[in-house]
């Protein structure tokens, strides 16, 4: 399969190029950038040098290719999409434009009327481990936020068993590294103003909080959700810490049974939960690189409070492996080609 990027030198980008390089079926033909035009790829994505001679082009020099990566800052590829669309018969965008189904949601929380609503429900949103099955017949994908990857993937076989009490509610705490920011310098990624934080950014209002209402409603009540970011001193990495609560009293061997049941087959999805060592719980920091998700939880009896913990790597299983995984279902290849790094430990 012949593969092409547009817009290949932000850190998505990077990872893409990362992951496409050693894929074993995909051919990475042309990389767009316009800040960086004729530039090698790997003076913007040095730990790429030796592995590839590809120059940045510019996005309208694409050729027509087999499958098109698209990973441009929010809002700019839905008033380009019908040209990308001729440019290739599988699109994969990374970006949050065709997360949302339904476009109200756009103007509400992304300040916005959507450019292009007639594609939104051509898109499939691009997490496999809820839907597998309509990426494997689609021919659009849409992206996935970072920190709704690693929420979703914690919460949904609570809903999925149907034991939430929608009623009270759901918080849930992001602590997220500074790569999630992009590559774009700006005042509060300079080193000294970022350097040993623990800063709050988004205590309400985060965009996220869309896709998760959105996966999670699953044919019930649109869930309630309390979401909080808070940046920490990490460069790669998600932690989503949420609280809870069930309809009925359940105990820890039904919780693990919950578990079990929704991830069994998951490749990328792994509950941790140990009774011992430091790792006992998900620790984004041994998933750098990686496009696996840690699943773990603790059950508090007395209040009937569950709290769930996930962790990813935000620019891999939260935005290009994601991206790759989808890719391999809609091209009919194996699910986990390119993508079975394991992380590194220690780091």
């Amino acid at each position: 399969m012949k593969a092409s990027i547009i817009g290949g030198s932000g850190y998505a980008g990077g990872e893409l190029l990362r992951l496409l390089l050693d894929h074993p079926y995909v051919e990475l033909a042309q990389v767009s950038s316009e800040s960086n035009l004729g530039k090698h790829v790997y003076f913007v994505h040095p730990n790429l040098r030796g592995r590839t001679r590809l120059k940045f082009c510019q996005a309208r020099q694409i050729d027509k290719c087999d499958v098109l990566f698209v990973a441009l800052p929010h809002g700019e590829t839905q008033g380009r999409i019908d040209k990308f669309a001729a440019l290739a018969p599988l699109i994969v965008d990374l970006s949050a434009d065709f997360r949302l189904r339904d476009p109200a949601a756009y103007a509400q929380w992304y300040g916005h009327e959507h450019a292009a609503p007639a594609w939104l429900d051509r898109f499939v949103y691009g997490l496999p481990e809820l839907h597998r099955h309509e990426i494997c017949q689609a021919s659009y994908v849409s992206g996935v936020g970072c920190n709704a990857t690693a929420t979703i993937l914690g919460l949904y076989p609570l809903f999925r068993a149907d034991i939430v009490d929608r009623s009270r509610g759901i918080v849930v705490e992001i602590k997220a590294g500074s790569s999630e920011g992009g590559r774009r310098a700006n005042a509060g990624s300079h080193h000294p103003e970022r350097s040993g934080v623990v800063r709050s950014f988004a205590p309400t209002g985060h965009r996220h909080t869309a896709e998760v209402v959105q996966e999670l409603t699953l044919g019930g009540d649109a869930p309630t959700i309390h979401f909080s970011a808070t940046a920490i001193e990490l460069v790669r990495g998600v932690l989503a810490t949420a609280h809870v609560f069930t309809k009925e009293p359940i105990s820890e061997r039904d919780l693990w049974k919950v578990y079990r049941t929704a991830y069994k087959d998951e490749p990328f999805v792994r509950i941790v939960k140990e009774r011992q060592g430091i790792y006992r719980y998900p620790e984004p920091k041994i998933l750098a690189g990686s496009n696996y998700c840690d699943v773990g939880f603790a059950l508090d009896e007395a209040s009937g409070r569950i709290v769930v913990l996930s962790a990813i790597d935000n620019l891999v299983k939260g935005a290009a492996g994601s991206a790759v995984q989808a890719m391999n279902l809609m091209c009919g290849f194996e699910e986990t080609a390119g993508l079975t790094f394991p992380g590194l430990h220690p780091i």
